[in-house]
């Protein structure tokens, strides 16, 4: 690789070893003939984009490996541990009462599937049946709107007529949004009925948990 005329750098992205190593090699080799300053540049941006696709590749690994260690550390959760979650996670994510509006009414809102699956179990354990939620998608209008509507009501495992009017963010055309393509599916926003009393209880529950610590 050194007399094709590889420098240190290429070789280190080719083969994974350090560069110490690579000197130690090659120190008795000739050099390779001078490049152009474009030839340069352009072969130290290959080389370090081949480095970084097995880095990427060691790093996503690794990143896999202690996101399963951690799940199997936590195990299967009891009603009273889902309760304490799920208060949390509405203390964080759901709405609360804050002067001059001092409603209390249980409404949970979020992007992340996994979260509202959760979110939904806590509302079990709580006592709260599936029949006393209302949903409703908000979404940019840009948006493939009755897919994500779709999406939802599966994840949900509820019927369209749970389902109120899809709340429409107005598109700007001069906003470069990340959010797009297929894997955009909005924001749900959960409602429970008559919910000042469960709102009170996730107060406590989350104040609890939050006075523990």
């Amino acid at each position: 690789m050194r007399i094709q005329g590889l420098g240190y750098n290429e070789i280190v992205a080719e083969l994974g070893v350090s560069k110490s190593s690579v000197s130690l090699w090659v120190r008795d080799l000739p050099q390779p003939p001078r490049m152009s300053g474009a030839e340069g540049r352009q072969r130290s941006i290959e080389g370090a984009r081949r480095y970084w696709e097995r880095e990427r590749q060691v790093r996503d690994a690794q990143r896999a490996a202690d996101v399963a260690r951690a799940a199997e550390g936590v195990g299967d959760l009891s009603d009273r541990e889902v309760l304490i979650a799920g208060a949390i996670a509405y203390w964080c994510e759901g709405g609360k009462r804050r002067p001059p509006v001092n409603y209390e009414r249980v409404i949970f809102m979020n992007s992340d599937p996994g979260l509202v699956r959760f979110f939904l179990r806590f509302l079990a354990v709580a006592g709260v049946l599936r029949s006393e939620l209302t949903y409703n998608v908000n979404i940019h209008e840009s948006a493939d709107i009755e897919a994500a509507q779709r999406f939802w009501e599966e994840v949900c495992s509820a019927p369209r007529s749970q389902f109120t009017k899809p709340t429409l963010k107005r598109h700007n055309p001069k906003t470069n949004r990340n959010n797009t393509g297929e894997g955009y599916h909005g924001c749900l926003r959960i409602s429970v009925y008559r919910s000042s009393a469960l709102y009170r209880r996730i107060e406590g529950w989350a104040s609890a948990a939050m006075c523990a610590a």
